[in-house]
């Protein structure tokens, strides 16, 4: 019975610690978009070429091609969500 409790207690504080750092990182990347959203605006005013714009169309072609090569879920069968 003691280690069923000890699992369990760990089980707990691992996910709460996992909690805590995910939303401590997305505090931190919005607190950085929230600084950065001026300079931004400044470059895109800037970009005449266009260079940033197809960055920005490069990097998503690379995530939709990321995405559909990895499979979708984290189960056994996950991969296999797309047939449904």
């Amino acid at each position: 019975m003691e280690t069923l409790v000890l699992q369990l207690t760990r089980q707990l504080t691992t996910t709460f610690l996992e909690d805590v750092l995910t939303s401590v990182f997305e505090f931190g990347r919005s607190f950085a978009r929230l600084v950065t959203a001026p300079i931004n605006r400044i470059a895109n005013a800037c970009d005449v070429a266009g260079v940033l714009e197809r960055r920005r169309f490069a990097a998503q072609v690379r995530r939709r091609t990321r995405q559909t090569q990895r499979p979708r879920g984290r189960w056994l069968f996950g991969s296999l969500s797309e047939l449904t």
